[in-house]
């Protein structure tokens, strides 16, 4: 019998590794066009980016540095004068001040009379205005919005001219009808103002109105009047919801501007004398740092008056966002 050699079988090696596969062209064609995608927005995002730090952030910033420093005069007032650090006092100031807490209080009361009538004002005449009642609708909205064109200055001198007695032809014709009325008086000052502004800016916001209704489907006011609902219906309960971001849109704003009421208590202030230096917050202002010099008070003023405008816009923005939450349930 034939012996059998056996020969030792050798190891078998583990096959190796596979070497990944390289990205599929199509990924890499993803990538370069997120890429685009990044830099196209970056181009065109970087003028809305240099203009708020030019304009916000950088006057922000200089306000908050100005308010933790004063200017001070050692030996009596005859030495050198020097910048020193204050921290928080002029925070306490002007947290302290009765002017300034009272500002704030006229500007409250103001914000409870203008940004009501504004937003209710706008709001009915663009439902009108698209309803079709008013005729010659273009030449209607021109008319409403030409005030608007004027300056706030004025403005504001247009209406001191009638609300001033002696030259008034308002005044006058009250009189004739034997009416007394005083448009600068302690009561009657501030719903001057709030007409003032009323006058300037109701036109403004009316076009605005009007745009929104304008993109409202016609579907939905048709499939209204189909079901019986009448002109006012239509309007209260289909179009007004319907533009309901533009008018938070618009009170917002409304109340941010009304927040800085400058302008009209100003100029009224030279026939008034219930109308100071400090009768709002941005008068107060404007006291500290060019009548009193003092502008670490009035750098702490702006601050606090900012914190303020942004917890109130703040505010009203999260009761709409809960408001639409809800409703959406």
């Amino acid at each position: 019998m034939t012996a059998t050699t056996r020969h030792p079988v050798p190891a078998t090696a583990p096959p190796a590794a596979a070497p990944a596969p390289a990205p599929a062209p199509a990924h890499r064609a993803r990538r370069a066009a997120r890429r685009r995608r990044l830099a196209a927005c970056g181009v065109l995002m970087a003028p809305f980016f240099a203009l708020l730090v030019t304009v916000f952030l950088i006057p922000v910033g200089t306000a908050v540095h100005l308010s933790f420093f004063s200017d001070d005069q050692p030996g009596l007032g005859f030495g050198p004068e020097r910048t020193v650090f204050v921290g928080l006092r002029s925070y306490v100031a002007v947290l302290t001040d009765p002017t300034f807490l009272g500002g704030l209080g006229t500007v409250a009361l103001y914000c409870l009379l203008y940004i009501p009538l504004m937003v209710a004002g706008a709001l009915v005449l663009a439902l009108l205005l698209d309803s079709g009642v008013v005729r010659l609708r273009a030449w209607a909205q021109l008319g409403l919005f030409l005030p608007h064109a004027v300056p706030g200055i004025i403005a504001a001198l247009i209406w001191l001219y009638l609300y001033t007695p002696g030259i008034s032809p308002v005044i006058d014709l009250f009189a004739r009808a034997d009416i007394t009325i005083d448009f600068l008086g302690v009561h009657t000052v501030l719903p001057s103002i709030v007409n003032i502004a009323l006058w300037s800016n109701l036109g403004y916001n009316m076009v605005v109105f009007y745009a929104a209704l304008q993109a409202v489907p016609r579907e939905v006011i048709e499939a209204s009047v189909v079901d019986g609902a009448g002109p006012v219906r239509t309007a209260l309960q289909v179009k007004t919801p319907l533009v309901r971001a533009s008018i938070v849109m618009v009170a917002m704003f409304t109340l941010i501007w009304a927040l800085q009421l400058f302008t009209e208590p100003v100029l009224l202030s030279q026939s008034s004398p219930m109308i100071n230096s400090r009768f709002s917050p941005s008068m107060y202002i404007y006291d500290a740092a060019f009548t009193r010099n003092n502008y670490s008070l009035a750098a702490a003023a702006s601050v606090v008056l900012l914190l303020c405008t942004i917890a109130l816009s703040y505010g009203v923005t999260r009761w709409t966002s809960r408001a639409d939450a809800q409703e959406a349930r």
